[in-house]
């Protein structure tokens, strides 16, 4: 299962299954790291200033460690289980910096099933040469309606300086 269509379905608890398998993938842009800059309140010039990033032990500007972690929500809310999904508990390991232009991939797997809809999803996060960025786990409570409908449309923002 992938996010690349223009339609969202999910997967109810009684269709997951342990080992159920999806992926999410986005590039971060430099307009992407500036607007969660904005909307997160996290302007630590580690992120924001070439300059200041130049000086730190990563050479250059990184990403928020936490813009990772929100490729992990988008996966789990529009891919699997999808939406309805309940976002409960997320364990995050950060193991190497997220860059400009990187391409991160989550993989989503279902460890187990529990009782009351809960479902442990094993989260393991890869730039584009493979490398893990972030490794952790997820319990959501998986929707049991089944939905299916069109991707919204989000409105164009543009950054001023």
């Amino acid at each position: 299962m992938s996010d690349t269509l223009d339609t969202l379905e999910n997967i109810t608890y009684d269709e997951l299954n342990e080992g159920d398998t999806a992926t999410f993938t986005r590039t971060l842009s430099e307009d992407e790291l500036v607007l969660f800059a904005a909307v997160s309140g996290d302007v630590n010039p580690l992120h924001l200033d070439s300059d200041f990033a130049a000086g730190s032990t990563f050479k250059e500007r990184i990403a928020h460690g936490m813009w990772s972690g929100s490729l992990i929500s988008a996966a789990l809310a529009t891919v699997m289980p999808g939406p309805g999904t309940i976002y409960l508990e997320q364990s995050l390991s950060f193991k190497r910096p997220v860059k400009l232009d990187d391409t991160l991939t989550v993989n989503l797997k279902v460890l187990h099933k529990e009782r009351k809809n809960r479902v442990v999803v094993q989260c393991d996060v890869r730039n584009q040469n493979g490398q893990q960025v972030v490794s952790g786990e997820a319990k959501v409570i998986a929707p049991t309606e089944k939905v299916s409908l069109h991707k919204p449309q989000l409105p164009k923002i543009t950054i001023e300086s």
